[in-house]
């Protein structure tokens, strides 16, 4: 696992409980539990739509706009 063995885990645990205390620990462990669910969650969406309403009404104007330009043209070209 990333090349730390058992010795270096339980430093880096020894070391966290020195910073944080006992006490901080049920708490760091649940936001990170949380933050863990959340990600796993977001990532297994199947589709986020970040455009805004406004350019999506913009854009489907601009291609009935371009349909019915082309459309004309056609009807010209056939006279």
């Amino acid at each position: 696992m990333f090349g730390l063995g058992m010795p270096e885990l339980i430093i880096i645990l020894v070391i966290i409980l020195i910073i944080f205390g006992v006490g901080k620990l049920p708490q760091i462990g649940a936001g990170l539990g949380q933050a863990i669910k959340s990600f796993k969650k977001a990532t297994n969406e199947t589709e986020i739509d970040v455009t805004p309403q406004k350019e999506e009404k913009e854009k489907q104007e601009l291609e009935s706009s371009v349909k019915t330009e082309s459309a004309a043209k056609s009807e010209k070209q056939r006279v």
